[in-house]
């Protein structure tokens, strides 16, 4: 099992303030002119761990959240072992189908998106499983590439990159996977960055740079997320020792990502970070006794600050980690593979500072669809 990588240009390993989905301050509801009703959308993202949607509508240039669907299935349970999908996590993952397929009768969508991730990409038995969800439950999952959901988790990032930022490396830290992107946007004005990265959703991934348009420099996909990464070390009894394999294992596995080789500062370079791991560090960081995803979503954090949440987890050791209401009960056993990944993504980069996103491929499909439709009111 190896890192996807990229076929085309530049992808041999031998070359070398706080704002509710991109828009403008929470101001979405005031974009809908009185007694109009957008056509609704829906994104589903069935991972790993988890199956997640989001029904929203259009608002302007950004989109408003009108329902939404969470819940931990943990469908990769038993895959590394087997490579197939196993009996009781598919009976948890299609009662959680069943209930987005009410959520979405109930809010009478007709556009929506639902895809399949990294669990479904590696089991053998994955077509059979989604031709039984489709029977169901009536809805019908895609499983996408790793290729398109790193450029999802891209697009979904658009309105929380710097005007000032050149170049770009966003993190989507998965159940099953890890996706990185790094993107050039020397070549695109300032002010026409973040739409630039919007409209990344259409075309080729890679080619060659243009004025006006992000490159995207190399991006990869580590078969390595929360859950893999954790069953890979569960015999390490001793908690510090995992802690650190994982970490120092998950390096290794970006060797062939041309941008690892590339120690020297950047000038104006922004990481963007999205996963649950990275949005729990963040909430632990501000002590946060309820989630409040407005205070998390766009705040950035150095390097000192993300070390000092992770020592903290490993000083409250399993059954601490378990009883802190930061971490919750669903993420307590993952949070340090998290963490481990987290911590080698720090330790390679020429940067001190990471900006928190809490979104992903659900926003990055629901931009991607409503942008398609024209739906969206884009500043050129």
């Amino acid at each position: 099992m190896t890192p996807e990588r990229p076929t085309g240009v530049a992808a041999s390993p031998n070359d070398i303030g706080r704002r509710p989905f991109g828009a403008a301050p929470k101001s979405v509801k005031a974009a809908r002119r009185p007694g109009s009703d957008p056509q609704l959308y829906a994104a589903l993202d069935l991972g790993t761990n988890s199956c997640r949607m989001l029904i929203a509508r259009p608002a302007g240039g950004h989109f408003e959240v009108v329902d939404s669907f969470s819940k931990a299935v943990e469908l990769g349970t038993g895959l590394k072992t087997s490579g197939m999908l196993s009996h009781r996590p598919m009976q948890r993952t299609l009662q959680a189908l069943r209930i987005c397929r009410s959520k979405l009768d109930q809010h009478n969508v007709r556009k929506m998106r639902l895809v399949a991730t990294e669990a479904c990409r590696r089991a053998r038995n994955s077509p059979d499983f989604i031709r039984r969800a489709q029977m169901e439950t009536g809805l019908k999952l895609e499983i996408i590439t790793a290729e398109e959901e790193a450029r999802l988790a891209v697009v979904s990032c658009a309105s929380l990159v710097a005007p000032e930022t050149e170049q770009l490396l966003v993190i989507d830290i998965g159940g099953g996977s890890t996706e990185l992107v790094w993107i050039d946007l020397s070549r695109v004005a300032p002010e026409k960055r973040r739409n630039a990265i919007m409209s990344m959703h259409r075309g080729a991934f890679m080619g060659e740079p243009e004025d006006d348009k992000p490159q995207v420099v190399d991006w990869i996909s580590v078969p390595l997320g929360v859950a893999t990464l954790k069953d890979y070390f569960r015999e390490v009894d001793d908690d510090a020792a995992r802690f650190a394999l994982m970490s120092w294992y998950f390096e290794e596995q970006l060797e062939a990502f041309t941008p690892y080789r590339d120690a020297k500062a950047h000038r104006a370079f922004q990481v963007i970070g999205t996963s649950g791991t990275i949005t729990t560090v963040a909430a632990s960081y501000l002590r946060l006794k309820r989630y409040d995803r407005n205070k998390v979503d766009g705040l950035v954090m150095n390097s000192d600050q993300v070390d000092s949440v992770i020592r903290e987890y490993l000083a409250l050791g399993p059954i601490g980690r378990r009883q802190d209401p930061r971490i919750g009960r669903e993420r307590h056993t993952q949070i340090m593979s998290g963490a481990a990944i987290l911590t080698a993504l720090m330790r390679v980069w020429p940067t001190d500072r990471m900006s928190v996103a809490d979104r992903g491929l659900r926003e990055g499909l629901l931009f991607a669809q409503m942008s398609s439709d024209g739906a969206l009111n884009l500043i050129p």
